[in-house]
């Protein structure tokens, strides 16, 4: 079976949560680079390898992971906290670690609701195992391009009642797809299934210096075999936003969003950041 490793499926009940998969442990993948980079131990030396290389292109890497994990967590207890909002879904979800969605969520409100999006194996497996005993999450098998799926899927129906108010989350995710699957036409097509008063939160790595663009874009290019997309420009995610009100303080380094703590504030992003914010859909006050 050569560098390939099977991944049962996991079942709640007599239903499959993910169908049996094969991980390719002789590639990266951004997820398990991410969950190293935040200290967890879902992954994989290969994954370690290409981080050092990211560290060589990019050294303050890790702290930029580290503050997109805390600007998640910060942007739900507000939008569960402040908003009232108790269901998310939350697209390109990555590896479970400490302190998710529906961890901080469900401490506001324990009937909180979260759909988790991603096609990535091991965070497949993994995340279904997390969740199996908890009747108001789900994980999806899915592209988080393809909405039309998720959003006919079963779980989301059970889970996410749009007519009411939802969150949707691209947290540090839009920078994994190409130019050619439009992220931006994505976010809108979310956009346009939720009611006003519904939110949407995004962030991407951007950098305003080109040669940092094009080494990270680059190096993930190809420790990734193509699975991902580019580093972009601040623009290019205010385009996100434009059919979107955009809540205080506005697009910026995701650092800057809200901090609770000067501590985490000092752990900066130097060459690139994440850069976004929240939005919020029109015509509702």
């Amino acid at each position: 079976m050569g560098n390939f490793t099977p991944i049962g499926a996991i079942r709640r009940g007599d239903r499959p949560l993910v169908e049996r998969k094969h991980v390719d442990l002789s590639m990266p993948s951004a997820a398990r680079m991410y969950d190293w980079l935040l200290g967890g131990s879902n992954n994989f030396e290969v994954d370690k390898a290409a981080c050092a290389e990211l560290l060589e292109a990019a050294p303050t890497s890790r702290e930029i992971a580290l503050q997109n994990r805390w600007f998640l967590q910060r942007v739900v207890r507000v939008l569960a906290r402040d908003h009232g909002i108790r269901q998310f879904i939350d697209f390109g979800s990555g590896l479970p670690t400490q302190r998710n969605v529906h961890q901080i969520a469900q401490e506001v409100d324990n009937d909180s609701r979260i759909v988790y999006v991603d096609n990535d194996p091991v965070v497949l497996a993994l995340g279904g195992s997390l969740l199996d005993e908890n009747d108001n999450t789900a994980i999806l098998s899915a592209d988080m391009t393809d909405t039309d799926t998720i959003f006919s899927h079963p779980d989301v129906a059970r889970l996410i009642d749009f007519s009411q108010p939802a969150a949707a989350l691209f947290v540090s995710v839009l920078h994994c797809l190409p130019d050619s699957a439009d992220p931006k036409a994505l976010v809108e097509r979310v956009v346009s299934r939720l009611v006003p008063g519904s939110f949407v939160v995004v962030c991407q790595l951007v950098s305003a210096d080109p040669q940092v663009r094009g080494d990270v874009t680059d190096l993930m290019l190809e420790k990734t075999g193509g699975h991902w997309g580019r580093v972009r420009e601040a623009a290019d995610v205010e385009r996100y936003f434009e059919t979107l009100h955009i809540e205080d303080p506005g697009l910026v380094d995701v650092t800057d969003w809200r901090p609770e703590s000067e501590i985490q504030q000092r752990q900066r992003s130097v060459e690139w950041t994440e850069f976004g914010g929240l939005g919020k859909v029109p015509g509702k006050d």
